[in-house]
């Protein structure tokens, strides 16, 4: 187990670098997404919910010393018939039981979760979530297992790749029914990063087509899903598809019309409103390093020097622009890039 552990860890820190798979739980909306709810609401008219509130009393001896601060994260779900109604909660339970393997071994966990579930929940509840929960294990325990593909790690087919053995290994435990359920955000999340990265990718495509088919790709999504990615993916696709452009020489149209096509009117006019400021700050600051550089090679004293620097700093720049103004020089002075924001 604890080999599988390792191979598991280092499979999962693979893709987080890639940010595909952490994300999903940072970024998701809550549990009862809008596919996820339409499919419980067609198994049942009356839900009854367990909430942690009611089972942190009974459960918390079963915590491990990391979590004695923490409720039992089990949020189970049932019908009225008390048939287990799988979602996203119910991996949450099972992942909440698994951290604490390393202060607890496998079979302690498994014995915990057993108890757990006994002590908590009636039959047929119980019954199906130990069901669950041994699939889940061997599930957990088969993915630790799954060889990395050979292909390059930048590149989308290599998290193709990936994604379609965890597919094909998820079709091997559960049901249709049940990995919608489990894992529905997070298949959903995969899905679209990967069409996000071979739409970037696509050499096919000028800047303009790729905005455009990335704002399908993103209102395709469902709404909650699209506020959160925005902030996340947008302005990293704005920045890439800008600098795209800009090193193929592009016109200031053709960057207006891709910024258009991603972002709309609006929020293109305030990022140009930006670049004109940018642009403005980058002109003063540029003038100023070069009268400042010929002041630095006239004959004149030291004390003079700095006296004509800081009264041309004065006139140019504002007080709080003054400020600012004096980490350029100090770059400008020892060689390096000027930090211009972009």
């Amino acid at each position: 187990m604890q080999g599988m552990q390792k191979k598991y860890i280092w499979l999962i820190c693979s893709l987080v670098i890639a940010s595909i798979l952490a994300l999903v739980y940072w970024l998701k909306p809550d549990s009862s997404t809008p596919t996820q709810s339409n499919m419980q609401s067609s198994q049942t008219a009356n839900i009854e919910s367990f909430s942690t509130q009611k089972i942190s009393a009974q459960a918390q001896s079963f915590a491990s010393k990391s979590q004695q601060d923490t409720q039992v994260n089990c949020q189970i779900r049932s019908d009225a018939s008390k048939h287990l109604i799988v979602n996203e909660q119910t991996k949450d339970c099972f992942e909440y039981f698994l951290t604490q393997y390393g202060e607890k071994n496998i079979e302690q966990i498994k014995a915990d979760f057993l108890k757990f579930v006994q002590s908590n929940y009636e039959n047929p509840l119980n019954a199906e979530l130990d069901d669950l929960w041994q699939r889940y294990l061997k599930y957990r325990n088969d993915l630790g297992h799954l060889q990395a593909s050979q292909v390059e790690q930048n590149d989308a087919l290599y998290y193709r790749k990936i994604f379609s053995k965890i597919n094909d290994l998820k079709k091997k435990y559960f049901s249709a029914v049940e990995i919608a359920g489990l894992f529905g955000n997070e298949d959903l999340y995969n899905n679209y990063t990967l069409n996000r990265m071979d739409i970037l990718a696509d050499k096919n495509l000028n800047a303009a087509e790729k905005a455009s088919k990335l704002k399908q790709l993103s209102d395709g999504l469902p709404q909650d899903w699209q506020e959160n990615l925005k902030q996340i993916n947008q302005l990293d696709d704005l920045r890439k598809l800008t600098a795209e452009l800009k090193a193929k020489g592009a016109s200031a149209q053709e960057i207006h019309d891709m910024r258009t096509q991603l972002i709309g009117p609006e929020a293109t006019q305030r990022f140009e409103n930006l670049d004109a400021q940018r642009s403005d700050w980058s002109n003063r600051v540029n003038q100023f390093l070069s009268a400042r550089d010929n002041i630095m090679q006239s004959s004149m004293s030291d004390s003079a020097k700095q006296s004509a620097i800081s009264q041309l700093r004065n006139q140019q720049f504002n007080p709080q622009e003054s400020l600012r103004i004096q980490t350029f020089e100090n770059v400008h002075d020892q060689g390096g890039k000027l930090p211009f924001a972009q």
